[in-house]
């Protein structure tokens, strides 16, 4: 677990969006809530909150009326902010209640449930509005690269939560780059003068979660908390992230006081936490608090006419000039299961070596298969290069065979089946004995 600074957008990556000023001004607006009412009669049947305030009572005055006796006239009233919902209570008779505790006025997250009397009034994040979504035009936002259409979507609405605070859930496979969504979320966000603290919830030692965890929290007060790899977050721990996550407090090691923080959490998986949750490795209501909004990363494969562009960018990161147009278009015709990270990674080889590494897709993850690949050539002939493999392989076998013989020639030749002499004349030729 490791904090680090945000990302901060670089000038030549701003000079690429082309944002329509009115979109601009709409990005910056905290995402609608949509109000639910669970359990009584009320008009209407679901409000959305986009602007402004509202107020909840019995009263037909009020913009969501709920028929119910233990609902005042003038219940509450909701405002929209960058963190959720600003609720404050009217004198209401029964109390507006939030995890069992009367509340007079606080700010309940989006994903929350409030209790008016015995009415239960869900507050959820407008994905609706989300998806809707703005234009985004250009080849990157926030230092993340790409100008295909699925892309363009997943910009689009990380330009639309700039306006907000709420919890998200970056889905995508190993190596598209989930980290960087999550730094932009933090950096184009009012918390980016705050730290950004990232944890890898498979790396903790299980018997450190909890105090892990609540150090986490506390180091990214005013900021940003990155749970990566949140599946991997054991099942008997998950109780306390919920809470801190609810309650916005956690507690020290050692200490009998909690303190109240704000943090803003990304979270982030390369598992279908749906089918986790089916299995009872992941808790629903956790799952649903951490996911207000979903955002799913697309794999290399689904975009291949990026490739050109990240490749650009890695190569000046290795200090390339440039990479060749027949380069590309090879890089083009694969199929990254290691997504964005392997791409990296090939043009870092190239830089070093002058060319790419082998296709591992094209292999069906044979590891003998990709380690011989690397040394085969069809330009030599078929007897010349089995002679030299056979060499290569005769001297590795020999070197570890004699290791693991504790050099005891007896002992070797027992372990290879091979004969005392034939091996001693193997040992001699490959300079293992005089």
């Amino acid at each position: 677990m490791s904090g680090s600074n945000p990302k901060v957008p670089r000038e030549e990556d701003k000079a690429t969006e082309i944002i329509n000023p009115a979109d601009a001004a709409s990005a910056r607006r905290p995402i609608g809530a949509v109000l639910r009412v669970l359990d009584a009669r009320a008009t209407p049947s679901v409000y959305k909150l986009s602007v402004g305030s509202c107020t909840i009572g019995s009263s037909s005055a009020c913009d969501l009326v709920i028929d119910d006796p233990t609902v005042s006239r003038n219940h509450v009233e909701l405002d929209l902010q960058a963190e959720g919902v600003s609720v404050r209570d009217l004198g209401s008779r029964n109390g507006t209640f939030y995890l069992g505790q009367r509340v007079e006025k606080m700010v309940v997250g989006l994903g929350g449930r409030l209790m008016l009397g015995r009415v239960a009034l869900a507050i959820e994040a407008d994905t609706e509005a989300l998806e809707d979504g703005l234009s985004f035009g250009g080849a990157g936002y926030s230092g993340i690269l790409g100008e295909t259409l699925p892309m363009h979507q997943l910009f689009a609405v990380l330009q639309r939560l700039e306006g907000s605070l709420v919890s998200v859930l970056v889905e995508g496979e190993s190596g598209v780059g989930k980290e960087l969504v999550a730094r932009a979320l933090h950096a184009n966000s009012r918390v980016s003068s705050g730290p950004f603290v990232t944890v890898n919830c498979g790396s903790i030692v299980h018997e450190l979660v909890a105090r892990e965890l609540f150090g986490a929290f506390e180091r990214a007060d005013g900021g940003t908390l990155f749970l990566d790899e949140i599946s991997e977050l054991p099942l008997d721990v998950q109780p306390v992230l919920l809470r801190a996550l609810e309650t916005g407090e956690v507690r020290s090691v050692g200490s009998n006081t909690e303190r109240r923080v704000h943090v803003r959490v990304v979270a982030a998986t390369n598992r279908d936490l749906s089918s986790e949750i089916k299995e009872g490795r992941f808790r629903e209501d956790l799952f649903y608090r951490l996911a207000v909004v979903r955002l799913l990363v697309p794999p290399l494969r689904e975009r291949l006419p990026d490739v050109p562009v990240l490749a650009r960018r890695f190569a000046e990161e290795a200090g390339l000039g440039g990479v060749p147009d027949d380069v590309i278009l090879h890089l083009q015709s694969r199929s990254w299961p290691g997504n964005v990270r392997e791409l990296r990674n090939a043009i870092q080889y190239y830089a070093a070596l002058g060319t790419l590494p082998v296709d591992r897709s094209r292999w069906g993850g044979d590891a003998l298969d990709l380690a011989l690949s690397e040394f085969v050539e069809v330009s030599q002939t078929y007897a010349d290069q089995k002679d030299t493999l056979f060499e290569r392989f005769t001297r590795v076998y020999l070197q570890r065979l004699m290791l693991a013989a504790k050099n005891n020639q007896s002992e070797a030749a027992r372990i290879s089946g091979l004969d005392r002499t034939y091996l001693r004349k193997l040992l001699a030729k490959f300079g293992f004995i005089d």
